[in-house]
């Protein structure tokens, strides 16, 4: 029996997601495993060459580029897997944190959302377990000088993200998506039995995770296992403030979805847009 089904979207980065492919065969050991591999009509090579490279993966060649969630619906329809783990191009693993996350996972009464510590390439640690947010988290966060009259670990759990150095395993609110394990049985309960699609890209975790609660699951966060996330960003200054504008545009549709039109929305909207913005603005005038 397969016990991990192993997602990963390709769109024109071959070299990195070769990458990927070769550390999963590398190193997962512990687990029976597959590896769908959904190419989103890249134009940079013929995707054929995946299969010539790794004969043992299943290719699906979408004939648009979908986006990212509509994309791993696609490597679903085809997965045989206990667990699916969403794996994005620009990871490779450097231990078998897909065995360790998935005993771990297991160990878990409750079925829910795992994901595991995440590192750039230079070691640093990057925040990929969060707290949902909330105009109490703006707040706190705006004025963070208050948070560290708090212990570390009482800062650390009411916050987490930035604030949490991932030393610790822990159920968090969301976790990032670059990493994103959960059981297949999960989906039987969503609408049209699949992940939500509506964003192209960017906040699905937040709202997967979300909608996942909803139904009773938690995320859980392991910190005895990691892999190397490269997540470079673009270079380019536009595109990094064309990518901010589009994730606060996707965080309020998110805090609507989950509290509606009303006063707490509109409280929430003013706070976080203007933290935001600011952001953006100062960003810009560093272009």
């Amino acid at each position: 029996m397969t016990q991990v089904s192993i997602i990963i979207i390709n769109y024109n980065t071959f070299q990195l997601t070769s990458n990927c492919i070769q550390s999963i065969i590398e190193y997962t050991k512990g687990v029976k495993y597959e590896i769908i591999l959904v190419d989103n009509a890249s134009n940079e090579t013929n995707p054929e060459l995946f299969q010539e490279k790794f004969p043992s993966i299943k290719l699906i060649k979408n004939p648009e580029n979908s986006g990212f969630a509509k994309g791993n619906n696609l490597g679903i329809e085809q997965a045989n897997g206990e667990f699916i783990l969403l794996l994005n191009s620009d990871t490779y693993l450097v231990e078998d944190a897909i065995s360790k996350t998935y005993e771990y996972a297991k160990s878990i009464k409750d079925i829910g959302v795992f994901g595991c510590k995440m590192i750039f390439e230079n070691g640093k640690i990057q925040h990929t377990a969060r707290k949902f947010r909330s105009i109490s988290w703006e707040l706190l966060d705006a004025f963070r000088i208050l948070l560290y009259l708090f212990p570390y670990r009482m800062r650390a759990q009411l916050m987490l993200g930035k604030y949490f150095r991932a030393d610790y395993s822990t159920v968090c609110d969301w976790l990032n998506g670059a990493f994103f394990m959960f059981p297949k049985s999960i989906l039987s309960k969503l609408p049209n039995k699949m992940l939500d699609d509506r964003f192209f890209m960017y906040g699905e975790d937040h709202l997967w995770c979300w909608q996942f609660k909803q139904l009773g699951h938690s995320a859980y966060f392991y910190h005895d296992t990691k892999i190397v996330h490269i997540n470079n960003g673009s270079t380019s200054k536009t595109k990094q403030l064309n990518l901010r504008t589009l994730m606060l545009k996707h965080e309020l549709e998110i805090m609507k979805y989950r509290k509606g039109e009303g006063l707490y929305y509109y409280l929430f909207k003013i706070i976080y847009s203007v933290k935001e913005k600011s952001r953006i603005f100062i960003l810009g005038l560093n272009n």
